[in-house]
């Protein structure tokens, strides 16, 4: 398997990236150690979705693959579930400026 398992929790694929993927449905409270601190989930997270590993302003780049793969959208902390509630994606996007290597 290609990434880092951190704490049986989450898929941390690059040094790069600002979130993990779930690897099993998690629990509020789950512990994920990550860059020396420990990550608490703040909510259950499903299976598959992201969780933040640090805190995000409203237009921070969400990393996944050590690629920008979002904008938050609204404040993210460490812990959070990381979704359409408060990313939107940056990919595919006609009304959005590409810049920086992105795709648009």
């Amino acid at each position: 398997m290609k990434g880092t398992v951190l704490g049986d929790a989450g898929l941390y694929m690059t040094a790069r990236d600002n979130v993990v993927t779930a690897i099993d449905d998690l629990e509020a409270g789950t512990e994920i150690p990550h860059d020396g601190v420990t990550v608490e989930l703040a909510e259950a997270v499903p299976f598959g979705h992201k969780i933040a590993l640090v805190a995000m302003e409203p237009g921070d780049a969400v990393v996944k693959y050590g690629e920008t793969i979002g904008e938050a959208v609204e404040p993210i902390a460490p812990g959070e579930w990381v979704h359409t509630h408060n990313c939107e994606s940056r990919r595919g996007r006609g009304d959005r400026a590409v810049g920086d290597g992105e795709v648009a």
